[in-house]
């Protein structure tokens, strides 16, 4: 059955099965397995990150756009919409599958401005490269 998400608990158990379906997919998986190393520290700070967001507490400390900038450049600047499509269609599909509730239409589209934002600004990141 469906639930809220209402705990860290919860968010963690998200977390975990939307980057177990990411770790498998075509498109997405071998860009996450050649960056991320250490799975484990991972899933708890997207559960940080998820948390803060959803939560509003202050737990994530950090620069993500940062990184998916340094991830495009490592991947010679060939991400693009379609891996913000199959990564935000995964997330949805994820939510779904577990959460009902207001929390699950927020991490939706908080998930949905995060992507375009990403998206937008890798594109400025390689103006300056």
């Amino acid at each position: 059955m469906k639930k809220e998400i209402s705990t860290r608990k919860e968010v963690y158990e998200l977390v975990t099965a939307f980057y177990g379906k990411i770790r498998k997919d075509e498109l997405l998986g071998p860009i996450f397995e050649k960056h991320i190393k250490d799975w484990d520290s991972h899933f708890e700070r997207l559960t940080d990150f998820w948390e803060t967001n959803l939560f509003f507490v202050n737990k994530f400390k950090g620069n993500p756009m940062h990184k998916h900038q340094m991830v495009d450049a490592a991947e010679n600047h060939t991400i693009d919409a379609n891996h913000f499509g199959v990564w935000l269609n995964i997330w949805f599909q994820t939510i779904d599958e577990l959460f009902v509730g207001e929390k699950a239409m927020i991490a939706k589209n908080r998930a949905r401005n995060m992507g375009t934002f990403f998206h937008l600004h890798i594109f400025e990141a390689r103006k300056k490269d």
